[in-house]
Parts: structure tokens; sequence; C-alpha cells
């Protein structure tokens, strides 16, 4: 369960940062960091961060973000196969 918690974890927060990053943004105000969104996309957000993309618009014409969410995708079915396995499921 731990594993579902972490990842269930860093998805939501990275797509409210997406949004947050996206209104400020528009509003020529601070912004969160993009090694800060990578960061997290890399360590099993990418779904967070695909689905922040699309619903904000945010982001979608830079192609790290691209890979790096998918790479945090690929993390996180490794993630769950592996705990899954485990548990012998």
């Amino acid at each position: 369960m731990v594993v579902y918690g972490y990842l269930v974890s860093v998805n939501v927060l990275l797509f409210l940062l997406m949004g947050l990053d996206k209104q400020k943004a528009r509003k020529h105000q601070w912004r969160v960091p993009e090694k800060t969104l990578l960061a997290l996309g890399i360590i099993g957000a990418g779904f967070g961060g695909l689905i922040g993309q699309q619903v904000f618009h945010h982001k979608t014409r830079k192609p790290k973000f691209y890979a790096a969410f998918f790479i945090g995708v690929m993390v996180a079915l490794v993630l769950i196969y592996m705990f899954d396995k485990s548990l012998g499921v």
C-alpha cells in the first residue's frame, strides 16, 4: 500500500503544480521551477504530469517534459509491478 500511496501523492502533487504554474504564468508571477516539475515527473509522477499538460494546456511544446513524464510513467509501472510481485499477486 505504501507504493500506491506514494504514487497517488506525487501524481496529485505534480498535477496541482502544473495548474499552479500555468496560473502564475498567466499573471506573470513567480513560477514553479522547471527542475521541480521535471524531477517529480521522473520519480513516478508521469501520469499526473501528462494529465496536467492536457488539462491546463501547459508545457505542451517542450519535448523534455514529455520525455520526463514518459520516464515517470515507466517508473510507476515498474514500482507497481515490483510491489505486486512481492505480494505474490
